[in-house]
């Protein structure tokens, strides 16, 4: 009984934080969108900006394999071969944040949502010890991450 109870407890939770909440640094973008219509609308946002598509991850299918059903949740790092040779060229610890992540997540009501931390906050530990063109370079990303997002959720 008690396994059964922390086990309700512990889905429960994941259920109730599935929505983000907004916070310092990350735009976040509730949709009307489905969870795998977003997904499929991030992605094609993405090539769209003449980005790509480097990275995907998220628990929910391996869950559900496992028997837990958990709200749709896909992690995609996005990124471009000439910003990585730009940034490492200005910050060889800097490219350890590429590829910047998009994070789509499913809502308790069936729609989703977009979120992602802005490249200029993730590059920003960075700022102090590069070339001043990193900055720049996090603007130009801030700028093609929120033409994404917007593509994306329209």
């Amino acid at each position: 009984m008690r396994a059964l109870l922390s086990f309700v407890l512990i889905v429960w939770g994941m259920a109730a934080q599935a929505e983000i909440a907004p916070r310092d640094g990350w735009v976040v973008m509730p949709t009307t969108k489905p969870y795998a219509q977003l997904v499929d609308d991030v992605k094609s946002a993405v090539k769209a900006n003449k980005m790509g598509v480097v990275t995907q991850a998220g628990p929910t299918g391996a869950a559900k394999n496992r028997g837990i059903i958990i709200p749709g949740n896909r992690v995609i790092g996005v990124f471009n071969n000439r910003f990585a040779v730009r940034i490492l060229g200005l910050s060889t610890a800097a490219m350890i944040e590429a590829p910047i992540r998009l994070y789509v997540t499913e809502n308790e009501d069936g729609t989703a949502s977009l979120s992602y931390k802005t490249p200029s906050t993730v590059f920003a530990p960075y700022m102090a010890e590069a070339d001043a063109d990193l900055g720049v370079a996090a603007d130009e990303l801030d700028a093609i991450f929120l033409s994404i997002a917007k593509a994306a959720v329209q």
